[in-house]
């Protein structure tokens, strides 16, 4: 290409980090949800505990905590807030079955909100709640 425009070579190039670097973010996304499905050692995989837990809890919510679990989703960007709400509703679905309720409550809704989150998310997860004037003082010590 030695007649090519110089021009040309840096948008082929550019392009070309571009298309690499989309390449790589998708395939990290992928590879963690690869990671969900493999089942662990009792069997299940992650996803299918998931799956489980909802499923044994859906009759549980009530209209006031699915209002609860739609506000605290919020803040996830749009393209991954099912995913966001699916894995919360079933750590708040477990900790309702365990605790032996018979309706989800706000206060399983904030615990289970608080131990779905990673730990990294912590900072803006207390924003979050302050900013929606959410009581979470007597789960202080999940945050640790």
């Amino acid at each position: 290409m030695k007649n090519a425009p110089d021009w040309f070579m840096y948008f082929i190039g550019f392009w070309t980090i571009v298309l690499l670097t989309g390449m790589s973010i998708g395939g990290f996304f992928m590879f963690r949800k690869f990671m969900k499905v493999l089942p662990k050692g009792d069997g299940k995989s992650k996803l299918d505990w998931q799956n489980h837990w909802v499923d044994l809890s859906r009759s549980l919510w009530t209209d006031d905590s699915k209002a609860m679990l739609e506000t605290l989703v919020s803040p996830v960007p749009a393209p991954f807030r099912d995913i966001a709400r699916h894995s919360i509703a079933a750590r708040i679905g477990q900790i309702a079955i365990e605790s032996g309720a018979d309706k989800v409550t706000n206060e399983h809704c904030i615990e289970g909100y608080i131990l779905a989150t990673p730990k990294r998310d912590y900072k803006s997860l207390k924003v979050f709640l302050d900013k929606n004037e959410i009581d979470y003082t007597s789960y202080k010590h999940l945050l640790q």
